[in-house]
Formats: C-alpha cells, sequence, structure tokens
C-alpha cells in the first residue's frame, strides 16, 4: 500500500498518466477518433476498387463500339433493350433463389 502511495505522489508518474489519458481520450486524434478514419478509409478504398472497375468495363464497351460498328446495333439491344418498330422485347430476369 505504501509503494502505492510512492507511485501517486510521483510527479513524472502522475504526468505520463495524465499524458496518457489525454492522448486516448480527449486529444482531436483519440483512439476512437483513428478508428472511424480507418473504417472510413477502408470504405472509400471499397469504393474506389469499384469505381475502377466498372471504368475499364465501360471503356472495354467503348473500345468495342469504336472498332466495330456492326456491334452498335447488338450493344444497344443487350444494355438499353431497344428495339426495332416491329419488334417485341422480353426480358427475362434469372434468380437463384431455391424453394425447397
Amino acid at each position: 500500500m505504501k509503494k502505492l502511495v510512492e507511485l501517486l505522489r510521483n510527479k513524472y508518474f502522475l504526468a505520463i498518466v495524465a499524458f496518457v489519458a489525454w492522448m486516448l481520450f480527449f486529444d482531436k486524434n483519440d483512439v476512437l477518433s483513428q478508428y472511424e478514419y480507418r473504417t472510413e478509409v477502408n470504405k472509400l478504398q471499397q469504393e474506389k476498387d469499384f469505381y475502377l472497375k466498372e471504368t475499364a468495363i465501360v471503356k472495354k464497351d467503348l473500345k468495342e463500339l469504336d472498332s466495330n460498328l456492326g456491334t452498335a446495333e447488338k450493344f444497344a439491344r443487350e444494355k438499353y433493350f431497344m428495339k426495332k418498330d416491329n419488334e417485341d422485347v422480353f426480358v427475362i430476369v434469372h434468380t437463384n433463389d431455391k424453394k425447397k
């Protein structure tokens, strides 16, 4: 018990404890803020990866359309469901739900 009292009276120990408490809880860059920043960075990195993939797909489609004009009709029919005046378009949606 006596050592604990001596430790609590030590000004260097108290300064270190106060500094650690300040840095962990009260500072602008405390532990909770750092965790929130890291989760935000991870979320933004996932969004960046998604948009890079989407950009690559769009560039591939654009290159295909620029290189061969015959694929423009196929592209319009598949992507935008366009049709000629005397045609009917049927859209078939596949679901992965398996009913037991």
